[in-house]
């Protein structure tokens, strides 16, 4: 099947099915996949031009319902989270569209971009993971203890889950902080500190052509000390917002005399394709959350960017300058 909009020759049920494991393998940690879809689009698919960042948005909006609704039906969405990370997000998510367009058409330096980025998450996901002073935190702990009682039902990494009591409870949202309780603990974080870093994740993600969440939801865990139990549906909703945005700037964009230079123009067609089988994805995986040790979705994803984030820059590092 041939897409005109994006040049690509492709298998109409490939797209779909790329989608759905990408998905069902990052959801689990906050990230509909976006920001793994793209280097596939660019890397394997040849889809090159400003206008995959537009798709690949698209991409975002139809899959990030799937898990959006097991999050929501399980009770782990922190909301106020929600709200302060759309807010923050979507000026810089704007700006970084605009530096996309006017100093990043060519792929070389994109895609290096793209590698600094993904090297920077994978790093800190490992550092998080691995680091010879980690210390369990009280949810890890319980989630241990949980999984040492059904010891009998573990099986490859799998335990009996989050208890059915484990749900975002007591939520708060002021000018000054952000408060909530999971399964018996408290977390606070200062509102402020979470715009600015929401403003950073989106100037990076409309660059990248993601809705920002593979970027904050490391931030959240790593730096706010927010469990990932929690933090992935409010990452996803940011994501899912943000992308709608993205995609109307895009849109706009395309039909102005600087769109008119360069394919800014989101392919609908391959997008759709993508979205159908990430939303079955996003389902799957967070579904499967509950059922996973916060250091096996760390560390698992942190490998993967990493090697992606080294790949992209040896590549691409002298086209940057």
């Amino acid at each position: 099947m041939y897409f005109p909009v994006s040049g690509v020759e492709v298998a109409p049920w490939f797209p779909p099915l790329v989608a759905f494991l990408v998905a069902s393998f990052t959801t689990s940690s906050g990230i509909s996949g976006g920001v793994l879809m793209l280097p596939f689009q660019m890397s394997v698919l040849g889809f090159v031009s400003p206008s995959v960042s537009s798709t690949n948005l698209i991409y975002n909006i139809i899959a990030i319902p799937g898990g959006l609704y097991r999050y929501i039906r399980e009770g782990r969405m922190a909301w106020p989270l929600v709200w302060v990370i759309v807010i923050g997000t979507l000026p810089g998510f704007y700006a970084g569209a605009w530096i996309r367009i006017n100093y990043l058409r060519s792929p070389g330096p994109f895609k290096a971009f793209v590698g600094l980025v993904l090297l920077y998450l994978g790093f800190r996901l490992l550092h998080e993971t691995f680091a010879a002073n980690h210390k369990p935190n009280a949810i890890e702990d319980k989630f241990r203890e949980t999984a040492k009682a059904f010891k009998g039902e573990a099986r490859y990494g799998l335990s009996a889950g989050l208890p059915t009591d484990a749900v975002v409870k007591k939520k708060s949202l002021t000018i000054r902080k952000i408060e909530y309780e999971f399964w018996g603990e408290k977390y606070s974080i200062n509102t402020l500190t979470l715009v600015l870093i929401s403003l950073a994740v989106g100037l990076m993600g409309g660059i990248y052509g993601i809705g920002g969440g593979a970027i904050i939801a490391p931030f959240l865990v790593s730096y706010l000390g927010l469990p990932v139990y929690t933090i992935a549906g409010a990452a996803l909703a940011g994501t899912f917002l943000t992308s709608i945005a993205g995609v109307s700037f895009y849109s706009i964009l395309a039909t102005s005399p600087a769109g008119a230079q360069v394919a800014v123009a989101p392919d609908w067609t391959l997008g759709l394709l993508f979205g159908a089988g990430g939303f079955l994805g996003t389902y799957v995986g967070a579904r499967l959350q509950r059922y996973l040790p916060e250091k096996l979705i760390r560390g698992t994803l942190g490998v993967l960017i990493t090697f992606l984030g080294a790949q992209y820059l040896i590549q691409n590092l002298a086209k940057l300058f």
